[in-house]
């Protein structure tokens, strides 16, 4: 038997994913139509084996129960919220909830960052723990990076025969290995002797007043406090995939992810995507024009001369009119866009409403969708503070932009009504 955990944070966290979060908790975000995470709970639900999903985080359970409990009805599989009392970082809260983890005596369990995209290879990934004996604690997905990128993540140095983790580095501040930990894991039920021995540790410390006075005791990080620490042992393995991969820290990262889970619909879920150019729709008229690969909610109203696509999901009640054209954008739930207007690299917030012939448009994600996408320009460099780099463009809940507007490359907070055109600016 075996179980998956999946680490969700909370709400002080995804601060550069606004204002998309303000709105909605981070992980039930849509990428390609589905919350963030159902894409995690699709991927365990395909383990035979696998019996239990605990989501692990500190939001309120009001904002995460029904989604929980839609999935508890759709899928076989017993699915739980652990709520946290206050945030106890990637090993305390897998700590603090390790009697329902151990619940049945589990084989392993799968243990995932919420804030991930993947092609996940979880069956793989347990072969290969398996293969390691009973040596082994936790088997790390990596994949590889290059040399700039893999600073920003955790780093392994593996002996190339066995796979053992030699040497790990949590975003190194010079280079030490393309391979990085992909924030996927799986993880033999010993590991809780390994962060019970930190965790008394760090409780001494705490009580003799020699440990941070920001943090608990019971706050554990398992990259720095658990991880490091294992390598060399002989307990700590690497299983390095070549299939995609992307961390969610940003609004840029979302369209980069939306754009792979739609390709990885027309294998495994090609259902989900509007098949033709000319589909005809129950009463006979013809749907909008199609470029794969494009996502529409079955609710959704559009016209049969929108033009959408390729990297396009649209969302529950958003309703499209004559001649609207867009490409490579995520457009949430009962938003309007109106006759004839563009939309190109952008995410349109719930119930936005875009006026007729407006122009909403971003540029194009860098290479690493991690990069940051709100990056001020340095005023004394290019004296216009407050500017923004190029980044896609982004529209809060309640964003009305008038007819025959352009908003480019710019950030709109939720509830405004816009009254001008913007480029490379934040509207507060």
């Amino acid at each position: 038997m075996l179980k998956a955990v999946i680490l969700i944070g909370g709400p002080q966290k995804g601060t550069r994913f606004r204002p998309l979060s303000l709105d909605i908790p981070k992980p039930l975000f849509p990428v390609a139509g589905l919350p963030l995470i159902q894409h995690h709970i699709e991927a365990c639900v395909t383990i035979e084996a696998l019996q239990e999903i605990l989501l692990i985080g500190y939001y309120p359970v009001s904002q995460i129960q029904p989604f929980v409990n839609e999935m508890q009805q759709r899928y076989d599989v017993n699915i739980k919220y652990l709520q946290e009392y206050t945030a106890l970082g990637t090993a305390g809260g897998i700590y603090h909830f390790r009697d329902q983890i151990r619940l049945g005596n589990p084989d392993a369990f799968f243990l995932m960052n919420g804030d991930i995209c993947a092609d996940f290879t979880l069956e793989a990934l347990y072969v290969s723990h398996k293969s390691k004996g009973t040596k082994a604690l936790v088997t790390i997905m990596g994949t590889e990076a290059t040399k700039q990128q893999s600073l920003n993540y955790g780093c392994m140095v593996t002996n190339k025969d066995t796979d053992e983790i030699t040497h790990y580095v949590e975003k190194p501040s010079s280079y030490v290995s393309a391979l990085i930990n992909c924030g996927v894991y799986c993880v033999s039920l010993d590991i809780f002797q390994v962060i019970g021995e930190a965790f008394h540790s760090k409780e001494q410390d705490y009580y003799k007043g020699n440990g941070n006075a920001n943090k608990e005791a019971g706050y554990i990080q398992l990259e720095q406090e658990i991880l490091a620490p294992l390598a060399a042992t002989g307990k700590m393995f690497a299983y390095q995939v070549q299939s995609w991969w992307a961390q969610i820290k940003t609004a840029c990262a979302a369209i980069y992810a939306n754009k792979h889970y739609l390709e990885l619909y027309k294998s495994k879920h090609p259902e989900r995507l509007s098949q033709s150019i000319t589909e005809v729709g129950e009463s006979g008229d013809a749907k909008c024009n199609i470029i794969s690969d494009v996502y529409i909610h079955p609710s959704a109203s559009i016209h049969s001369t929108a033009v959408l696509g390729p990297n396009v999901s649209v969302g529950p009640d958003v309703t499209i009119g004559p001649g609207v054209r867009i490409r490579e954008s995520i457009i949430l739930g009962h938003a309007t866009i109106e006759n004839n207007s563009l939309i190109l690299h952008s995410i349109i917030g719930h119930n936005c409403r875009v006026g007729r012939w407006a122009r909403i448009e971003g540029t194009p994600s860098d290479p690493d969708p991690n990069k940051p996408f709100a990056k001020m320009e340095n005023p004394a460099l290019f004296n216009n503070e407050g500017r923004l780099n190029p980044s896609i463009t982004i529209l809060g809940c309640y964003v009305t932009v008038p007819s025959e507007m352009i908003l480019l490359n710019s950030i709109v907070l939720p509830n405004k009504e816009l009254n001008r055109s913007f480029k490379n600016e934040i509207i507060l």
